[in-house]
């Protein structure tokens, strides 16, 4: 084998597990974040802005949306219940860019008065879309070695083929 295809190969390699530890951790501690800044910042990302994006009873769903988001968001961060916690965060994602990114395109959008078209979207949207997709990712792939849900369903198994031996 020779240097360039050594080097191919090195370049090429993965490692899934890390790569879930820091999907968990972006995807986590944003969710965390946002959701204690509803709380926090209510008029500019609570229930403020839900009112302003047309959302009917914005304050119970401002705070019922930052309640999940820390909760869902905690639970990814350390791996615990993580397809379980992924799914309302992918319904989070999708609900946030169809009610608040989504009317951008056609030039209506409350929260953006000033932007439209396809690369306002784009550009307003980008986090949206890393959330979603990792949100996603999680759902598929599950919480990785580095996770509680690792941990406990090692568990599970050592149990389970200790149980059986007897």
């Amino acid at each position: 084998m020779s240097q360039r295809e050594l080097s191919l190969a090195q370049l090429c390699a993965t490692r899934p597990v890390g790569a879930v530890a820091l999907i968990r951790l972006y995807v986590g501690l944003i969710f965390v974040g946002e959701g204690i800044l509803k709380f926090t910042r209510a008029d500019a990302l609570g229930p403020g802005r839900f009112e302003k994006a047309g959302i009917p009873a914005g304050s119970f769903f401002a705070y019922f949306d930052g309640t999940f988001e820390v909760i869902c968001g905690a639970l990814i961060l350390i791996g615990l219940l993580t397809r379980l916690a992924a799914v309302p965060m992918v319904v989070d994602m999708i609900g946030a860019l169809a009610i608040t990114k989504l009317p951008i395109l056609w030039g209506s959008a409350p929260l953006y008065p000033k932007e439209h078209g396809f690369w306002d979207f784009f550009h307003e949207g980008r986090l949206e879309v890393a959330m979603l997709c990792g949100s996603l990712f999680l759902l598929v792939v599950g919480s990785g070695a580095y996770a509680l849900d690792a941990r406990l369903s090692h568990t599970g198994v050592s149990a389970r083929v200790k149980d059986a031996a007897h």
